[in-house]
């Protein structure tokens, strides 16, 4: 399985790049915005922090299929390896349809029940992505959204990975893994938190006391 962060911001894809094992960078025109740079400048830079190998997931801002077209086809343009974030809407799934036939990488996102995420799988999308908090604020259950979606791209459209999004908190994504899925991406904020646990830092705060008593230092001889 693979972790991605969900920023535009360069700072923090270079902090986090250097602690945590990232598989890549996803961004929405939200997110994008935020940084104040045109893709064609965001995504050089970003890839200067990833390296070629790992995945940026850009997406389109167009509402109609023709405009999702020619903006995924210039994305896709912009880098060896990128894949391209399609809403899953009637116009989404014409966009994603005519992308695969051009060889364009795309994601089906903003994904809230288990018919789009097959519908967007079968049309071509390489991934699909729930949006697990969102479902859970709608009174859906964002987890069985995921075991479903999982199941049923095992079974009907075994290309297209489910990669879970919106999450509050360490255990909604948690969860997703053990329902199957094989990517997930994280708020810069929850990402960071990863390893947050007072119970670690007093552990090795003993060991370094108890090691300072017996030696006399804290260096290892």
């Amino acid at each position: 399985m693979k972790i991605y962060v969900d920023t535009a911001d360069l700072n923090k894809i270079t902090e986090l790049e250097k602690n945590l094992p990232l598989g890549g960078i996803t961004m929405n025109p939200s997110i994008t915005a935020k940084s104040g740079l045109a893709l064609s400048e965001l995504v050089p830079q970003i890839r200067t922090v990833l390296g070629m190998e790992r995945l940026i997931f850009a997406q389109v801002i167009a509402s109609d299929a023709p405009g999702m077209i020619e903006e995924a086809k210039h994305l896709s343009a912009l880098d060896d390896n990128i894949v391209i974030k399609i809403p899953v809407t009637t116009e989404g799934l014409k966009a994603i349809k005519a992308l695969k036939d051009s060889n364009v990488r795309t994601l089906g996102t903003a994904v809230y029940n288990v018919t789009q995420g097959l519908l967007a799988a079968l049309a071509g999308a390489e991934y699909v992505a729930p949006y697990f908090n969102r479902i859970d604020a709608l009174s859906g259950n964002g987890l069985e959204t995921v075991k479903s979606l999982v199941s049923i791209l095992e079974m009907h459209a075994p290309h297209c990975k489910v990669f879970g999004a919106s999450y509050k908190n360490n255990q909604q994504f948690i969860d997703s893994l053990l329902a199957g899925c094989e990517c997930v991406t994280l708020s810069t904020e929850l990402a960071e938190k990863l390893l947050d646990n007072p119970s670690v830092d007093a552990a090795v705060g003993q060991f370094q006391h108890d090691w300072q008593a017996a030696y006399g230092s804290l260096e290892v001889s």
